[in-house]
């Protein structure tokens, strides 16, 4: 049973403390989750978006996957002075407010999908977080349209049976459900667009694609980082590892090719060609450039 606590009227908030915070914690080097700026609830800013409709296939590669957030009205969520934030692997992009849905188009792989409840727009600290929500990896493929649902009071009346139940997403207030499930008239059909706008800014409704492939490359960067000092240590108990001379300390080192390093080799490879189609797909979106004769 959910116990529902009143809600509070906004009051005024000093902003100087606030930011002397997120100063310290930044030059620390912490990692500070929070969507100050970006929170305001419905209570405060309803949604006001176009009703429901799926973006055409022709504004979304089909290579790529398809995210639907949404979430339903109700009057907890309606009186909502903050609303919840959204985050895909580490990197926020929307609040999603009472009766509101919205999109995001991101690279197959597996997904990481945070929710966190903020207080005056701080959400929490490295690990640590206020009100975490949602925390969840989710494998999504090529072509696929997934839905997720968010509601605080009542769950799907039906399990998603594509869904281990052992997943994060089976259960709790944001669920992957199905396409069935989430064309009935009182799910997402029912919601309206969240708007980007002054109140409420937000980074939804796009492509991600681009982040989640940096993000990848720098994940897997620094996990044959971590791989190749395990196969250094590897190579010096079997006796494939020449020490460096007391004389010169810049020599030294494995007496066969590193598997680690071949596989970075073959992961820089792998980026700058990414890299150099990003650069085609820019040139011919602007048309070659300007032409002044």
């Amino acid at each position: 049973m959910k116990i529902r606590v009143p809600f509070l009227r906004p009051v005024a908030v000093p902003a100087k403390p606030v930011a002397a915070l997120l100063c310290v914690a930044m030059l620390s080097g912490c990692t500070v989750y929070q969507s100050i700026g970006k929170s305001v609830g419905a209570f405060l800013h309803p949604v006001s978006g176009h009703d429901f409709v799926h973006i055409d296939n022709d504004q979304w590669d089909q290579n790529n996957a398809l995210l639907y957030f949404y979430r339903t009205h109700s009057q907890w969520a309606a009186d909502e002075i903050e609303s919840p934030s959204v985050y895909i692997d580490d990197h926020h992009y929307f609040n999603i407010r009472n009766n509101s849905y919205t999109w995001l188009e991101v690279k197959p792989g597996e997904r990481h999908i945070a929710m966190r409840r903020p207080l005056l727009g701080l959400e929490g600290l490295n690990s640590f977080s206020l009100s975490l929500i949602a925390d969840a990896t989710l494998e999504v493929k090529p072509g696929q349209i997934y839905y997720l649902r968010y509601n605080e009071l009542t769950e799907p009346e039906q399990p998603n049976p594509g869904l281990d139940p052992e997943h994060p997403l089976a259960s709790g207030d944001l669920q992957l459900v199905t396409r069935d499930y989430a064309m009935q008239a009182d799910q997402i059909v029912s919601t309206l667009f969240l708007n980007s706008d002054l109140l409420a800014p937000n980074h939804a409704a796009t492509s991600i694609v681009e982040v989640n492939e940096d993000e990848d490359y720098e994940k897997r960067k620094a996990a044959l980082e971590e791989e190749r000092e395990i196969e250094i240590e590897r190579l010096k108990e079997e006796g494939r590892y020449e020490s460096a001379s007391w004389y010169w300390p810049f020599g030294g080192g494995p007496t066969v090719p590193l598997e680690a390093d071949r596989k970075m080799e073959e992961l820089e490879r792998e980026y700058a060609m990414l890299e150099r189609e990003r650069e085609r797909r820019r040139e011919e979106e602007s048309g070659g450039g300007w032409w002044i004769f």
